[in-house]
C-alpha cells in the first residue's frame, strides 16, 4: 500500500469523484478534504466536524453526514440540512451513508454520543426520498457504519460495529428493504466499519481494530484480508479511471500520534461499483 496523504485525525467518508479525485473528512479536526488527481490535498469544505459519510450530489456539491444530513457546495455557503435530528426521535446525529441508482440516500442514525462515554443505544437505518421525505427502514443498530449496494441493487450491506457483524437486506424496486440477516461476523476483536462493494459482488469491509480490509464473497464466506500499515482502518473506496485503485483511510488510534490518520492506495484486480450521485431535493 502506498501512502498518499497523512497528518489527519480520524479520516472517514472517502468518496471518488471522477472529475476531481478523492474526497474525505477529518472527524475530530473538521473539514472535507480533496486529494486531487495530481496528488495534492486541499480543503474543499471547511470547519464542519463529525462527518462519517459523504456522497456526491448531481447538483455539483456533496451530501455529508454528522449532526444532520446536509448538502454543501464549494462556495463557502452554509450547509443546507436535508434530514435533521429533530425528525428522528432520540437521534444524536448521522454516520455513514450511501445512494441507490435512483439517487435516494440511505443513512444510519445514532442514538448516543459515540465519543462522549454515553451508554450505547440502538440507532436505525433511514431512506431519504427524492422529494426529501424520510422512511425508517430498520432499527436495533448498535453503531451504524458502512453501507453499500450489490451490483444489481437488490441487496444492501450495512455494518453494525458494536455487534461485530455486517447486515444484509433484500431491496425491493421501490427502495424498501426486508428484514435484515447476518451477512458476515467478525471474530473477537474485529470491528466492521466502512464498506464498499466490488463489481464481482464481493464486499470489502474496513476493520477498525485489526489493521485490515476483510474481503467477503457474495455468499458471506471470507475470501481474504488485505493488511494495512495502521491498526484503525475506518473506511475505503474504489477510485481511478477504471475503479481499480483502492483507497483505504485510517484513524490515529493505536498509531504513533494523534495526527497519524492516513490515506493509502493499492492497485487491486477487481473494480468497484460506481456510486450514483444523490438526487434528493435541496431545500
Amino acid at each position: 500500500m502506498q501512502e498518499v496523504a497523512s497528518g489527519f485525525g480520524l479520516i472517514e467518508g472517502p468518496v471518488w469523484d471522477p472529475q476531481r479525485g478523492l474526497y474525505f473528512s477529518d472527524v475530530p479536526n473538521g473539514g472535507v478534504h480533496l486529494l486531487d488527481r495530481a496528488g495534492e490535498v486541499s480543503l474543499a469544505v471547511p470547519r464542519r466536524r463529525g462527518i462519517g459519510g459523504i456522497a456526491l450530489h448531481a447538483a455539483g456539491g456533496l451530501i455529508v453526514g454528522g449532526r444532520d444530513v446536509a448538502y454543501v457546495d464549494f462556495s463557502g455557503a452554509l450547509p443546507k440540512p436535508i434530514l435533521t435530528q429533530a425528525a428522528i426521535p432520540g437521534c444524536t446525529g448521522f454516520n455513514d451513508l450511501t445512494t441507490d441508482a435512483a439517487g435516494r440516500i440511505y443513512v444510519g442514525s445514532l442514538a448516543f454520543r459515540v465519543f462522549g462515554g454515553e451508554e450505547p443505544q440502538p440507532g436505525a437505518l433511514h431512506r431519504i426520498e427524492l422529494d426529501g421525505t424520510v422512511q425508517t427502514l430498520s432499527g436495533g443498530v448498535m453503531l451504524t457504519n458502512g453501507l453499500g449496494f450489490s451490483p444489481d441493487g437488490r441487496r444492501l450491506y450495512h455494518s453494525d460495529s458494536r455487534s461485530s457483524l455486517v447486515r444484509v437486506y433484500d431491496v425491493a424496486g421501490d427502495g424498501s428493504v426486508g428484514e435484515w440477516r447476518a451477512f458476515a461476523r467478525f471474530e473477537a476483536g474485529g470491528v466492521p466499519d466502512g464498506l464498499k462493494v466490488a463489481a464481482d459482488g464481493s464486499v470489502w469491509v474496513a476493520d477498525a481494530r485489526r489493521g485490515r480490509v476483510a474481503v467477503f464473497e457474495p455468499d458471506g464466506s471470507h475470501r481474504r484480508d488485505l493488511p494495512v500499515p495502521l491498526p484503525m482502518v475506518t473506511s475505503l473506496c474504489f477510485g481511478g479511471d477504471d475503479l481499480q485503485e483502492l483507497y483505504v483511510v485510517t484513524g490515529s488510534d493505536g498509531a504513533p500520534n494523534e495526527t497519524s490518520g492516513t490515506v493509502f492506495r493499492l492497485r487491486v484486480e477487481t473494480p468497484g461499483v460506481p456510486l450514483p450521485p444523490a438526487r434528493v431535493a435541496i431545500p
